[in-house]
């Protein structure tokens, strides 16, 4: 059940407070609740940013919120970059560990050129 809805986050859609009651199970994934709201508001799930749910004590249900934005456009542009990488797909990392901090440590001793700038006396 939605709490409350409030339009026009920045003028770009709906936001919202959703309350989630799931009796039987100790929670929902984000990605059920999207299509659910998506049913509810007529939209794609693609433009539902549900975000913060804490499960209240004892289990049962959970309150959060969403944001659902007109287009994805408007979304990528007002979206934090960390809540938009949630909902993407994983990037494998290159390399390995040791090879990785190899890299880094390599990088560190190129930008550490300041002092072979100063003359000695």
């Amino acid at each position: 059940a939605v709490v409350s809805t409030q339009s026009g986050h920045y003028g770009r859609g709906r936001q919202m407070v959703v309350d989630v009651i799931h009796p039987g199970k100790a929670n929902l994934s984000k990605e059920e609740l999207k299509e659910k709201l998506a049913t509810m508001y007529r939209t794609t799930s693609d433009v539902i940013m549900p975000f913060g749910f804490r499960t209240d004590f004892g289990g049962g249900r959970s309150t959060g919120f969403a944001l659902i934005y007109d287009d994805v456009d408007a979304m990528k542009k007002i979206e934090p970059a960390y809540r938009l990488a949630r909902f993407q797909p994983k990037k494998d990392k290159t390399g390995g560990r040791r090879q990785r901090k190899e890299l880094k440590n390599k990088k560190e001793k190129s930008t550490d050129c300041d002092s072979a700038l100063i003359p000695l006396l």
